[in-house]
């Protein structure tokens, strides 16, 4: 009984340094952009800020997965946080545009490695039958970061300038970092074993993992066909702005609303989720909640006004959680932990190549044919794989058991 109440202790307080630093980095987003822009001018300097987070991924995955899985994950997403906070806390000390590209670039490449870190500890925390549940709690923090970070930045900047709220992400992400150091150390392996790592045993990680995907299809196309939904919204995402003003004419607070409809959504999909998570499957999640998004991009991308654009972009905001909640749950459950970190970065690598092949061709389709067809054209492919996706799942398979590798470590 002790030891359950002390599980729950450590859950609440890996959900409390998770959502600190989710809210501090929707505000350092939200500055950062705006730093830029009075810096610059230039909205182009803006959109290279943009490129920056998959650069880090495709810099950083290849190898950051082997590490991951050799190192104390409690000590190290610690380090992490901290030297985030650092990085930030120097930013607005730099003048030099490039210098300030290459300060953010550092502090991507560091949430690259703390994302699967962070992914294989909780994987870990949380027994297997509370997973579900714990990650509907947890989307439902990344919602309420969704709503509450832009407000506190929007607040910041009322009082103070971009410069201030990029120090209170440093601040928050130094207080999440202390909080993790209160949760338990989980790891079975001694420090000793940590410390060898050379390009043979990368090639051989690599390795691991192209076995794990021969041998374990089902598995890799349901987390890819998956993942392609949510590259297709990125690619659609990057034209949402543009879609508004120029194809529906929204003014800027008609715009604004729109926002605030999706921030909606979003928190209200979080919240049911927590109640209904119990009672639906991973594949009903998974399945459901990517036809739900897709249907929600098909009223935006097909609507003429604002009326319909609001009902879209809450459809779509109110099915990311279900479908996230899935997604993170169908992971845990087929990938074996010891061996996490090393496959979902190495699959981070071709999520991040073709996050920039799609935003590169929505953005060229929306300069030479127009920016309705480019939109309406993402949101079909989109649709088709999220069907794929829906009918994949109803499919049953062996491969749904958890596999377990011969050459884990």
């Amino acid at each position: 009984m002790k030891k359950g109440k002390r599980n729950k202790k450590s859950q609440i307080i890996f959900l409390a340094s998770t959502g600190m630093a989710n809210i501090g980095e929707w505000v350092y987003h939200i500055a950062i952009n705006l730093m830029i822009f009075n810096q610059t001018g230039s909205a182009l300097a803006v959109t290279g800020l943009y490129l920056l987070k998959p650069l880090a991924t495709l810099l950083t995955n290849g190898w950051s997965g082997s590490i991951v899985d050799r190192v104390n994950k409690r000590k190290f997403m610690t380090s992490l946080l901290l030297f985030q906070a650092m990085i930030l806390s120097i930013l607005p000390l730099v003048t030099s545009l490039w210098w300030v590209y290459c300060l953010v670039l550092v502090v991507n490449m560091g949430h690259a490695l703390y994302h699967p870190a962070s992914i294989i500890y909780m994987t870990k925390l949380v027994p297997i039958h509370e997973r579900k549940q714990f990650n509907s709690f947890r989307s439902l923090m990344d919602s309420g970061a969704f709503v509450i970070g832009p407000a506190i930045a929007g607040f910041l900047f009322i009082i103070s300038t971009p410069v201030t709220a990029i120090y209170v992400n440093a601040i928050a992400l130094m207080l999440a970092g202390f909080l993790i150091l209160l949760l338990p150390n989980l790891e079975s392996f001694k420090a000793k074993e940590t410390t060898t790592f050379t390009f043979k045993q990368l090639r051989e990680d690599w390795r691991i993992v192209y076995e794990f995907s021969k041998k374990f299809r089902s598995v890799v196309i349901i987390y890819f066909l998956f993942s392609a939904v949510i590259v297709m919204t990125a690619g659609v995402d990057s034209l949402e702005a543009a879609f508004s003003k120029d194809v529906l004419n929204l003014s800027n607070t008609e715009y604004g609303f729109l926002v605030s409809i999706a921030g909606g959504g979003i928190l209200v999909g979080a919240v049911m989720n927590t109640f209904l998570v119990k009672r639906l499957s991973t594949s009903m999640l998974m399945g459901a909640g990517s036809l739900l998004l897709a249907l929600g991009y098909v009223v935006f991308a097909t609507s003429s006004g604002m009326t319909m654009a609001a009902v879209g972009c809450f459809i779509l905001s109110f099915s990311l959680a279900f479908a996230n909640t899935g997604f993170l749950t169908f992971y845990q459950e087929h990938i074996p932990v010891e061996v996490m970190g090393r496959i979902v970065s190495l699959f981070g690598v071709a999520e991040a190549i073709v996050i920039i092949i799609v935003t590169v061709a929505c953005g060229a389709m929306a300069e030479f044919v127009s920016i309705r067809f480019s939109v309406t054209a993402g949101v079909l492919v989109m649709v088709v794989i999220a069907i794929v996706v829906f009918v994949h799942l109803l499919i049953p398979m062996k491969a749904w058991k958890t596999p377990r590798l011969k050459s884990a470590r």
